[in-house]
């Protein structure tokens, strides 16, 4: 990853106590699918990943690779719904232990960069949820590097999966730059203290650079989605205020309202967005 391991402790390992204050039961820092309005946040992440898994095409005793595993609540999931071994590739620690500590059958966790990693196995198909906006930083996208930066990604993923595969893959989108002095400083800020040294690509990147190693089967877009679920992990957060001004000092829920609140505008106001896509491997 570009993000270098330092960037994403500062992203990810706060403490795990923290984010299961305020995220799902299970713990995913993902944009959720309401496909009904009564849907709670913990239904709309269990939509979101078997929308995942249906992209990438599983089943029983297939094998799965998820590429930025996050704290594994859809690893997790692979194996509830029958996959053979379902991998993970992490680059923050914190996460790689929480998984360990679950000691989840037919799981296996790796805590490196993925262009390290090496797989014991070629894979029947591949996840990906929001990983890839630690792989170009905002200075790499001015030189022009994001594109190049994202193809080297979808063709080592290529590498790793059988002929014909399928990749069910999910990204934040950055769309258009607010005018308000205000709203440019607040996601500034996110950029800066939240998620150092990451940048969320825009869609047309990803549609170039999936070529020639991917073929786009299908494409949907959660904007609405993703406000719906910043603003669940911004009420959650809230509710736990006293929690954690005590136990991590009020900088950190300050620092957490306002980069929940900023993500909240930045689906409502069209700066930001989501995108699933499921991608079928090209032979080369």
């Amino acid at each position: 990853m570009t993000s270098t391991q330092e960037e994403i402790e500062v992203s990810y390992d706060v403490s795990n106590e923290f984010f299961q204050l305020w995220l799902d039961a299970r713990m995913h820092y993902t944009c959720a699918v309401f496909e009904n309005e009564g849907d709670t946040l913990e239904e709309a992440q269990i939509n979101k990943s078997r929308v995942l898994y249906d992209f990438a095409e599983l089943s029983k005793d297939k094998t799965v690779l998820d590429i930025g595993c996050g704290w594994g609540a859809n690893l997790e999931y692979l194996i509830s719904r029958g996959v053979k071994e379902a991998h993970g590739v992490t680059l923050s620690s914190a996460q790689y232990e929480e998984i360990l500590k679950r000691c989840i059958p037919g799981v296996h966790v790796w805590c490196v960069d993925y262009r390290d990693f090496s797989p014991p196995i070629t894979y029947d198909g591949l996840i990906s949820i929001e990983m890839i906006d630690h792989l170009c930083s905002p200075a790499q996208a001015a030189r022009g590097l994001a594109i190049s930066l994202y193809r080297e990604y979808f063709k080592k993923c290529a590498s790793w999966i059988k002929p014909g595969g399928c990749f069910g893959f999910q990204a934040i989108l950055r769309n258009r730059i607010p005018r308000d002095r205000n709203d440019l400083a607040d996601l500034k800020f996110t950029a800066d203290i939240i998620f150092p040294g990451g940048l969320n690509p825009r869609l047309e990147e990803l549609v170039a650079a999936v070529n020639p190693y991917w073929e786009i089967l299908e494409l949907k877009t959660r904007r609405l989605d993703y406000g719906k679920t910043t603003g669940e992990w911004l009420r959650r957060l809230r509710l736990h205020k006293n929690e954690i001004c005590e136990r991590w000092g009020a900088q950190v829920f300050n620092d957490y309202e306002r980069y929940l609140s900023t993500c909240v505008r930045a689906f409502a106001q069209f700066w930001s967005s989501d995108v699933q896509m499921k991608l079928r491997r090209i032979p080369i």
